[in-house]
């Protein structure tokens, strides 16, 4: 299993509220949506290889 670090996010009410119902819509939790948001902001931008992700994902 990969080790995960964690930190504090700071976000105002009205994103975090459009986060949970998009995560509730894709049956995930708000930190896996935002695990994919990143994700895929990574790979889109070149900055994340494909294969990185891949082996670093874990499921729910």
């Amino acid at each position: 299993m990969t080790k995960k670090k964690t930190f504090v996010l700071r976000i105002n009410p009205e994103m975090l509220d459009a986060v949970e119902k998009w995560a509730a819509d894709d049956f995930r939790s708000i930190n896996g949506q935002l695990e994919w948001i990143i994700s895929n902001a990574l790979k889109n931008s070149k900055r994340l290889k494909i294969n990185d992700v891949q082996n670093n994902s874990e499921p729910e």
